[in-house]
């Protein structure tokens, strides 16, 4: 069954994992909503002895700055655990997703765009964290900040609550108007980003025919519309996010203005809701001042959220994509014994055709290879002959007959017997980060120096690989091999597991005489004892039988 993955999944799980620091954040963020509550009354106080000419007291005055001090220092924990927290949610949901990619099959890889990939790992992940960063947690801590400053405003002037309480519609209406239109033009942002991302590996991967035909200006324009729709859709974000401030700045001046001419009237029913001292009245200024903070912050993290709703989207449907079987799972399966007479590869009345292609590119192919021999598959382009190796390495699954390595399943061997059964070596060499040797490898440290060595000798490339400077450990750079020794290091890469079966793709096809000689010789040694499946559009004596398509 495929593994049930959400992002819900991954933060529940990091949340449980870094109790500590949740249950730290969490405390943090409620004592820093109460301690904000209290300088303006302390200072209320303080300000009511002066006009009352009492002396102030010491204790107040040193109270009032160290709650100040303390506020700020809480204010300080929270955002550099919020980034903490963040940071873990976000190594979490990267670490899922590349595990979510390796499970991937065959057919939902090759229907992903590069640049819709990219941008889940990146700027969806991104948003997410920014779902608790300055989204859930921040919009928790502002809306306990309103309710409680809201509480203390009715104890000490109900008649600026019930304004502030007449406000709230409108300050929900105008918040919400601004949200909806800056969601939509991110969502479109994001979009055309995504395009722009995926036209540039399109680009390259073809940059050959794009030349040959002239075509520059054609993909020039086609990335500027991508990027002048990003342009087009940030302009209309950054246009509502500059009116929102001012707007709720505005109303803020307009409520202290109202609130200080009410108090101030003289009439005794108005007094009745707007009477206050001197100290109240510089303490509900404070109030008010913040509470506009907050509920302009809570607009711009509501706009976060659902921002960040979009990248969760994204991303859950990521994680439900199609899945490799479970057999991948890394289970054994019985191997059945191999007799002599019987074949080492067998197609049975194969027939295939890929998903999103009507055509048949196979259509009731059979044949057998047998151990330790030598076979060539030829034929025009688009035969199938690639499409066999791909049924050979598992990667799909006929749509109809059997694929079958020593009488299993191409399709059901683990993946962990794969590399010791078969070598694969493709036309072109793929390179991964690392070392000489780490491009022999592949990482797998079960592999001793003394079968690294072996499977240079067998390639080749042992003598080259030893006048390196650091000979083995040197890290592999684009200019430290030519094209053929790159194609010797992929033999060496193949043979170092000693497979049963060797699969070649025109690993020749781009080679000068002279090197294909060399690379031919390095297959005779790699092939010696082993079955033999090569692609090849020429054949020749030494090539064995010959299937043709």
């Amino acid at each position: 069954m495929q593994k049930k993955e959400s992002v819900l999944q991954v933060i529940k799980e990091t949340v449980r994992k870094h109790g500590v620091l949740s249950a730290a954040l969490f405390g943090i963020v409620c004592g820093a909503v109460v301690f904000t509550l209290l300088p303006p009354l302390v200072l209320a106080q303080l300000i009511d002895l002066l006009t009352n000419k009492h002396t102030l007291w010491m204790e107040g005055i040193l109270l009032y700055f160290g709650l100040l001090a303390l506020t700020g220092l809480l204010e300080s924990a929270r955002e550099s655990l919020l980034t903490v927290f963040g940071q873990k949610i976000t190594h979490a949901l990267r670490s899922s997703l590349m595990e979510k990619f390796g499970r991937l099959s065959a057919n939902e890889l090759n229907r992903q765009e590069p640049g819709a990939l990219v941008s889940r790992f990146v700027g969806d992940v991104d948003t997410v964290e920014n779902l608790f960063t300055s989204g859930i947690i921040s919009m928790f801590a502002d809306a306990c900040k309103i309710i409680s400053i809201l509480v203390v405003i009715w104890l000490k002037n109900r008649g600026l609550a019930i304004v502030l309480l007449v406000l709230v519609p409108f300050l929900y209406w105008f918040t919400r108007t601004v949200q909806k239109n800056m969601l939509k033009a991110q969502i479109e942002n994001r979009r055309a980003v995504g395009r722009a991302s995926g036209h540039v590996p399109e680009t390259l991967h073809n940059i050959r025919t794009i030349h040959t035909l002239g075509k520059e200006r054609y993909m020039e324009e086609r990335y500027d519309e991508y990027i002048a729709e990003s342009y087009r859709a940030v302009d209309r974000t950054n246009f509502y996010d500059a009116i929102y401030s001012p707007v709720i700045l505005i109303l803020n001046a307009i409520v202290v203005a109202v609130v200080m001419l009410f108090s101030a009237s003289g009439n005794a029913r108005v007094l009745t809701l707007f009477g206050m001292s001197a100290g109240t009245a510089v303490a509900v200024i404070n109030y008010i001042s913040q509470i506009f903070t907050p509920v302009e912050s809570l607009g711009m993290e509501i706009q976060t959220m659902q921002s960040a709703i979009a990248g969760v989207h994204r991303i859950n449907e990521f994680y439900a994509l199609e899945e490799l079987p479970e057999k991948y799972s890394g289970q054994k399966t019985a191997e059945p014994q191999n007799r002599p007479e019987n074949p080492f590869v067998e197609l049975q009345n194969v027939t295939f055709a890929y998903e999103d292609d009507s055509r048949k590119i196979l259509n009731h192919l059979s044949f057998q290879v047998y151990p330790g021999e030598q076979v060539t598959l030829s034929g025009r382009t688009g035969a199938g002959k690639s499409t066999i190796f791909k049924l050979l390495l598992g990667l799909y699954q006929p749509g109809e007959g059997k694929v079958l390595i020593q009488g299993r399943d191409a399709f059901q061997i683990p993946e962990h017997e794969k590399r010791s059964l078969y070598g694969y070596v493709e036309q072109t060499f793929h390179r991964v980060p690392g070392t000489v040797k780490e491009q022999i490898t592949l990482y797998d440290d079960s592999f001793t120096m003394e079968e690294v060595r072996e499977a240079a000798r067998i390639a080749g490339l042992d003598a080259t690989i030893e006048q390196l400077e650091k000979g083995y450990d040197t890290l592999c750079t684009s200019e430290i091999f030519s094209q053929g020794q790159w194609q010797l290091l992929s033999i060496a890469r193949a043979a170092v597991a000693k497979p049963k079966l060797l699969l070649l793709d025109e690993i020749t096809a781009n080679l000068d005489a002279q090197t294909e000689e060399e690379v031919l010789q390095a297959l005779k040694r790699a092939s010696e004892g082993r079955t033999v499946i090569s692609i090849s559009h020429r054949v020749n004596a030494e090539t064995g039988r010959i299937i043709t398509f």
